[in-house]
């Protein structure tokens, strides 16, 4: 009997994105069936970069289709290709930009900017165009973290910034052009005011993701930028700490009132392993990240642990997934960056390209 795209299809719909949820049929991610005597050659996209997952998903495609009756051979090519996803109701997406993802905590000290230091370059690992802002203008840390210290953004043409570039990934920050010992005394309005010119006069060079290191906490300049900056998403950073906790659930609770879908929860300093004796301790508690994750229905993407070594690499200016790529700690921030990939994957394409400016001028 010969074979049909019918049967290959069919094959395809019980084969599930694991990043996504969706089967690849269902998600439209099949471009191309060909069928050649027993010999049959399938070609998927996904939202996502494949650096890391590429071959995973060959083989899950594979292992589906040469089951069908009659299939000889199966050869598989898979490719990602990162679009523009829905934003807040009203708000214009940033040129150059197709994804902004705010990585909160509602207080400080819980590891905020060492993640996002280091999920920014897992995704930037896993072939995609990233993107830091240094939002956090009264502490900005990324110009550390990402080994550029010292060092200013030039300006083109006097009126926009072009960004710094560390380990492949775009990075702006008022860290860039203040001293280090400089304190930010600045009201609100006026710390506002300066990160949406750090965010719209910077020349972001068409990337996949921006991840926005928000300040800590929910006040007047977290609230603004969630109203006002075009966000796919956020990722809310959290400690097992009950304290900790009571304030990341006002941060899952203020982007949901401005509209932001809560693309999941990390888990920081989760557990120590002691590294004389191995022995595993849970200083700030357990399972309160993944209670809080079950009351308000949103994804718990995993924990970190409190490791010296991820302190030690950020404080160098080498973050761990690109001091150390091949670690379990580093696997770890793969896993999460690829997870949040995924979460942006399954959102609502922005489809405002699709339709014309209507302009009602008088006649």
């Amino acid at each position: 009997m010969e074979l049909a795209q019918e049967q290959i299809q069919a094959a395809l719909k019980d084969v599930v994105d694991p990043l996504t949820g969706k089967d690849f049929v269902s998600a439209r991610c099949i471009k191309k069936i060909e069928i050649d005597g027993d010999k049959v050659a399938v070609a998927i996209e996904v939202g996502y970069p494949v650096n890391t997952c590429e071959a995973a998903l060959r083989t899950q495609v594979a292992d589906a289709v040469s089951k069908v009756a009659g299939v000889g051979s199966v050869s598989v090519a898979v490719s990602g290709r990162v679009v523009a996803h829905a934003v807040q109701q009203g708000v214009k997406l940033l040129e150059g930009v197709k994804n902004i993802i705010a990585v909160a905590s509602g207080k400080g000290g819980v590891g905020k900017s060492t993640t996002t230091a280091n999920l920014a370059l897992a995704l930037a690992a896993a072939g995609a165009k990233v993107g830091v802002l240094d939002a956090d203008i009264y502490g900005p840390s990324q110009p550390q973290m990402l080994g550029l210290e010292g060092r200013n953004p030039t300006s083109p043409d006097g009126k926009t910034m072009d960004p710094l570039e560390s380990f492949g990934i775009q990075v702006m920050s008022i860290g860039f052009m203040i001293d280090a010992d400089t304190p930010m005394v600045w009201r609100g309005p006026m710390a506002t005011q300066a990160l949406k010119q750090l965010l719209t006069e910077t020349n972001w060079a068409e990337l996949d993701y921006l991840l926005i290191d928000m300040p800590p906490g929910t006040g007047d300049i977290q609230l603004t930028l969630s109203q006002t900056v075009p966000l796919t998403g956020s990722v809310i950073v959290t400690t097992p700490q009950d304290i900790a906790l009571l304030d990341a659930r006002k941060g899952v609770k203020m982007f949901e009132k401005v509209g932001v879908p809560i693309l999941g929860v990390v888990e920081n300093m989760s557990i120590h392993v002691c590294p004389n004796c191995g022995h595993e301790s849970h200083i700030f508690g357990a399972g309160g990240g993944q209670k809080m994750c079950q009351d308000f229905g949103v994804e718990y993407l995993g924990a970190l642990p409190l490791e010296l070594r991820i302190r030690e690499e950020a404080d160098a200016g080498r973050p761990t997934v690109v001091a150390d790529p091949e670690s379990k700690e580093a696997a770890l921030y793969m896993d999460i960056a690829m997870k949040v990939a995924g979460k942006v994957a399954s959102r609502a394409k922005d489809m405002s390209h699709k339709f014309p400016s209507i302009v009602v001028q008088n006649t």
